[in-house]
């Protein structure tokens, strides 16, 4: 994929839109524009704020006036506009190949709305990253998102003639946010929310900052694209690449080493964004502000919250929604779907596989079927839902949707996987004995990749990405466990528990938890027909080292993400940190895997292992360390889970 298409494939995934986000890709079938010209009216509005901000929104309205239809809205940075020959358009001359989420949406009649928010694209006023809601210091044009939400939907009310008076909102990543943010304190006429893969507090291991680590290979990537303009305007009409001059996002980082030489590649209109999230790399006022969590309260709408197991950009931002809205608001309809998804996939793919990995059985157009639809006909439009259940959890590896009344489930009970000597890995405290510890040498010069083939920005697959080329490392520690006996359900956070030093003054550790296939594992089918050519070489799933979750903690934050602490170099110290949730069952005969490494590139920033200001830091800053993880007689290290009791 050339980074042009690369770019906009990324801005599509960012979209989430109620107009289907494959129409930025793809040119729309004619037939199905027409379709949507033949049952629609297309209507462009400046929907004027209490402020006196107008916010650009289009509207589409069933031609079939017999009976009355609620809003499906969604609000985002985006562009309401749409995509044809390759461009955005506006203008009430240009519909969407389609509407709605999911055809039975376009089927069913709703009143759709799309918004640019405020500052962006055709709307007026000041556009902010993640919008604070309390800012008692607001700038002229600044907004707050639930008031200007519930400005939207009192102008809807009154002049969308045919409306039932039932507002349903949702949207994918930043427009997940916006659905958070706009239903707080909300309009009696909200009724149904979906905030899915919801960008929620951005250094939490959310988009920018993972265990106090930036994600570099993702950020630079979207903010290379995603720059302010002046507004109201309907540029850029596609979205801008940036050209790393390698077809390989390692060499290209590693070749500038430093962020400061990293970030004087991008213009200045792409570091404008960027550079915010990379000076502020502790957790301060500038994440904390734009936190949404705490202020997810007095909602009035049945809620849910959507994500996917192997979204590399917003998993925990779903599982913190979740939890937030269910606390701060029990009155209303909490639920939650977690599906075996990477970033968006539930709208555009059938989710039958990631890579590699197999799930058994067409996932998404399963929950746009039967979870998502059924949500919002039963909240706008008062139809019965099948469904009962609070959280739909896919379970990975055994390929199970599960229901269950609250999340984590509140029968998984806690149990440790400890590291031993030989690379061993087991339920049972080693014995004493050996050196008690293992070591490896991490050099910043020489960083572990994250994936084992070239990429620019971040492959969705990398997620489930075969590890085989990581244990062969030198300076990645490998534990496993024997064949398991018996299936093994791991629900709920993992959490390592270390004892570790260095020889440095700050280090990562990266924590992976694997799933091992038996080397007898079946190949998958080839396909039919006679062969033309040479094959390439398959990958084969017998020997698959699956990843199942990874996470870093900088070292430097082991004791919280405000104050930064140096290592007292040769000094065992406990680390202790939360990887985001997993529902996963590792079958009879696999084996569970544990890796731990210092450096996960380009997916993290290079830390140099000295205590510095790693934004400011030098090339003479960066230097070799030799990291121990202990396993002696009370300094016992391994990866805290949560386990389901079984048979499942």
């Amino acid at each position: 994929m050339n980074h042009r298409l690369h770019t906009i494939a990324l801005a599509i995934a960012l979209l989430g839109s109620i107009v289907t986000p494959a129409q930025a890709a793809d040119e729309p079938a004619a037939s199905t524009v027409a379709s949507v010209r033949e049952q629609y009216t297309k209507y462009e509005y400046r929907i004027p704020m209490r402020d006196g901000t107008r916010l650009f929104t289009a509207v589409y309205v069933p031609k079939d006036a017999s009976r009355r239809y609620p809003f499906l809205m969604e609000r985002t940075p985006y562009s309401a506009g749409v995509h044809a020959d390759d461009e955005l358009h506006y203008g009430v001359d240009f519909y969407p190949a389609r509407l709605g989420p999911s055809p039975e949406f376009q089927r069913s009649g709703y009143i759709f709305v799309q918004q640019d928010v405020r500052g962006r694209y055709m709307s007026e006023g000041k556009w902010q990253e993640m919008t604070p809601h309390v800012n008692p210091r607001r700038a002229k044009g600044e907004g707050n998102e639930s008031e200007d939400m519930h400005d939207t939907v009192e102008w809807l009310l009154k002049n969308v003639p045919n409306n039932n008076g039932k507002v349903g909102i949702l949207g994918i990543s930043y427009p997940g946010f916006y659905t958070s943010a706009s239903i707080i304190d909300s309009h009696p006429a909200i009724k149904a929310a979906s905030p899915q893969a919801p960008v929620t507090d951005l250094y939490m291991n959310d988009d920018s900052y993972h265990g106090g680590a930036f994600m570099l290979a993702a950020n630079f990537d979207f903010y290379a694209a995603f720059v302010e303009a002046q507004n109201p305007t309907p540029l850029p009409k596609s979205w801008s690449n940036f050209d790393y001059g390698t077809p390989d996002g390692y060499d290209f980082f590693l070749s500038h080493l430093t962020l400061s030489n990293i970030t004087d590649t991008m213009t200045a209109s792409q570091r404008a964004l960027l550079m915010p999230t990379i000076g502020n790399w502790t957790y301060n006022d500038f994440w904390k502000t734009r936190n949404i969590a705490p202020h997810l309260k007095n909602i009035k709408a049945a809620v849910l919250t959507v994500g996917g197991w192997y979204d590399a950009e917003d998993l925990q931002g779903p599982l913190t929604t979740y939890h937030a809205i269910k606390r701060n608001n029990p009155a209303i309809y909490s639920g939650l779907v977690m599906g075996p998804w990477s970033h968006g996939a539930w709208r555009r793919y059938d989710g039958q596989s990631l890579g590699s990995v197999q799930f058994g059985a067409r996932t998404g157009e399963y929950f746009r079927k039967n979870i998502e639809f059924p949500f919002f006909e039963q909240h706008l439009k008062g139809v019965a839902n099948p469904s009962k259940a609070e959280v739909h959890a896919f379970e990975t590896g055994s390929n199970v949707w599960r229901e269950y009344a609250a999340w984590p489930p509140k029968q998984a009970q806690t149990r440790t996987l400890y590291l031993g000597a030989n690379g061993t890995l087991a339920w049972q405290q080693p014995a004493a004995g050996g050196d008690g510890f293992d070591e490896y040498v991490a050099d910043p010069r020489k960083p572990v990749p994250y994936t084992g083939y070239p990429a620019i920005g971040v492959p969705k697959e990398y997620m489930v990405g075969d590890q085989r080329f990581a244990s062969s490392r030198t300076d990645v520690l490998t534990y496993r466990s024997e064949p398991l006996d018996e299936d093994v359900t791991l629900s709920g956070p993992v959490k390592p528990r270390l004892f570790v030093s260095t020889s440095g003054t700050d280090a990562d550790w990266i924590v992976k938890l694997i799933d091992v296939y038996p080397d007898d594992y079946p190949a998958a089918g080839k396909p039919d027909g006679p062969r033309t050519d040479v094959e390439k070489p398959a990958i084969p799933m017998a020997g698959y080292q699956q990843l199942v979750r990874g996470d870093p903690l900088r070292g430097k934050f082991r004791n919280g993400f405000e104050k930064p602490e140096p290592f007292t170099p040769g000094k065992v110290e406990p680390v202790n940190f939360s990887m985001t949730d997993i529902n996963h069952t590792f079958r009879r005969g696999h084996r569970i895997m544990v890796q731990i490494q210092s450096s996960w590139f380009p997916l993290v920033d290079l830390n140099p292992q000295t205590f510095v200001d790693i934004p400011k830091a030098r090339p003479e800053d960066f230097r070799k360390a030799t990291q121990r993880v202990y396993r002696a007689p009370s300094m016992f290290s391994g990866i805290e889970v949560q386990v389901l009791p079984g048979p499942r």
